[in-house]
């Protein structure tokens, strides 16, 4: 059995900056991609950021250049560096993990932009 569990999340001001933590834990042979989805209410999740096992990177437009997605294979966790945060990133955000052929999702951390 594999748990993800997401961290970091909160209230921000404008401008501001956040950093989610994103643990894997349980049955783990070796994690093949893990990325970062939001959804706002009312609206559809949808994709922030992706990494894979060699690193490379993929971002929404909406975030580009503000996010920034790592991780540290020896600890199992992602990260997501969030600067300059605006209004419109308020959303509960969810990562996941492709780990032996299946995907797994954290519970989620809100996070909140309001000044």
């Amino acid at each position: 059995q594999v748990q993800l569990v997401e961290s970091g999340g909160g209230l921000v001001q404008p401008g501001g900056s956040l950093r989610l933590s994103c643990v894997a834990s349980g049955d783990i042979f070796s994690i093949t991609a893990m990325g970062w989805y939001r959804q706002a209410p009312g609206k559809q999740r949808e994709l922030v950021a992706t990494i894979t096992s060699g690193g490379n990177t993929n971002y929404a437009d909406s975030v580009k250049g503000r996010f920034a997605i790592s991780k540290d294979n020896a600890k199992n966790t992602g990260y997501l560096e969030m600067n300059s945060l605006k209004p419109e990133d308020t959303a509960v955000y969810y990562c996941n993990a492709l780990i032996t052929r299946s995907l797994y999702w954290g519970q989620g951390t809100q996070v909140t932009v309001s000044s």
